[in-house]
C-alpha cells in the first residue's frame, strides 16, 4: 500500500513582506536561508537517496500556489509511490487538483482535503550535480 513517509515541505504565506519575515526566522530561530529565500532542512534517519530533506519557504501574501485553497499554508507530504497513492485516493473519492507532474526533484500532485486545504505530494528523485543549486 502506498503511504506518506514524511514530511516533504512546509509552506505558509506572509501578511506583509516575506523576505523580512524568513529573515526574522534566520534571526531567530537559526534557520539558514538559501539563495533562493527558503530553507533545506536534513533528516539523516530518512533512508532514501535524498537522506530526507524538508523545504522551508514562505511565500508572498499574494501568491495563488495554495489556491483552490484559501488557507495560509500548504503541507508537502513526501510518499514512495506517487502514482499507486494518487490511483488510491481516486478510488476514495478525494479530490485531485493537479498531477501528477514530473520535475527534476521528483513527482509532485495535489488534492484537497475535507476542510478546503490543498495538500502536495512528492514522490522524490535523488539529486544530481545540475539540479543542486537550484
Amino acid at each position: 500500500m502506498a503511504k506518506v513517509t514524511g514530511i516533504g515541505g512546509i509552506f505558509f504565506k506572509s501578511r506583509n513582506d516575506s523576505t523580512a519575515l524568513a529573515g526574522w526566522y534566520q534571526k531567530h530561530l537559526g534557520i539558514a536561508l538559501e539563495s533562493w529565500g527558503g530553507a533545506i532542512l536534513k533528516w539523516p534517519d530518512d533512508k532514501a537517496d535524498d537522506e530526507g530533506l524538508t523545504v522551508w519557504n514562505i511565500a508572498d501574501k499574494d501568491s495563488k500556489w495554495f489556491s483552490p485553497s484559501d488557507s495560509a499554508f500548504m503541507i508537502n507530504y513526501r510518499v514512495d509511490d506517487l502514482v499507486a497513492l494518487i490511483s488510491q485516493l481516486r478510488s476514495d473519492g478525494v479530490q485531485i487538483v493537479g498531477g501528477p507532474e514530473s520535475h527534476e526533484n521528483g513527482k509532485f500532485a495535489w488534492i484537497m482535503d475535507p476542510e478546503g486545504n490543498k495538500i502536495e505530494l512528492w514522490e522524490p528523485m535523488a539529486w544530481d550535480e545540475k539540479n543542486k543549486g537550484t
